[in-house]
């Protein structure tokens, strides 16, 4: 299975790509989307979009994982996010590829086993979990290959769950 991560943004756009057999994980890629900052948002929107598009038709991936927006920071910065959430979501379904939503909370949880982790170790972790000589740069691509991680660990974690129920 191809799981493709995603960490929206409406400047940077970070994207990771694994290959998923059983609960173990293989590195494919990352990178990031960056558009202008000086550009109309709008126009963002469609370079991200577009990017995406060409990720998910390279690597044609079986599901997408998405972070969804941390609303503390700044309400602002959480709707901008949410717009970016929702071109990847479109990006996917445009590809009739299920798309699934982590917050920042439950990635770092699901990859560090500290829903308060540092960037530093998720970024850490991502490395030592994908078998990486370093940690992938831009941290937004660090950050997608998590999400990406995050979902393989919850369907792992359901699929337990699940012939446990079974055996019942």
């Amino acid at each position: 299975m191809i799981i493709l991560g995603i960490d929206p943004g409406t400047i940077t756009t970070g994207y990771g790509v694994i290959k998923a057999e059983d609960d173990e994980a293989t590195f494919v890629d990352c990178g990031a989307l960056t558009a202008s900052e000086r550009s109309p948002m709008g126009e963002r929107l469609s370079y991200i979009y577009q990017g995406l598009q060409e990720v998910i038709a390279r690597f044609n991936p079986d599901v997408v994982a998405i972070e969804s927006p941390f609303v503390a920071k700044s309400v602002k910065t959480a709707l901008a996010i949410g717009k970016a959430q929702a071109i990847a979501m479109l990006a996917a379904a445009e590809g009739k590829i299920p798309s699934h939503e982590y917050s920042p909370a439950e990635v770092k949880k699901r990859v560090t086993d500290y829903g308060a982790s540092s960037k530093e170790q998720v970024q850490e972790m991502v490395k030592l979990q994908l078998g990486l000589a370093q940690a992938p740069h831009p941290a937004d691509a660090a950050d997608a290959l998590a999400i990406a991680l995050c979902h393989l660990r919850r369907m792992h974690l359901d699929s337990l769950l699940t012939r446990s129920e079974e055996k019942r």
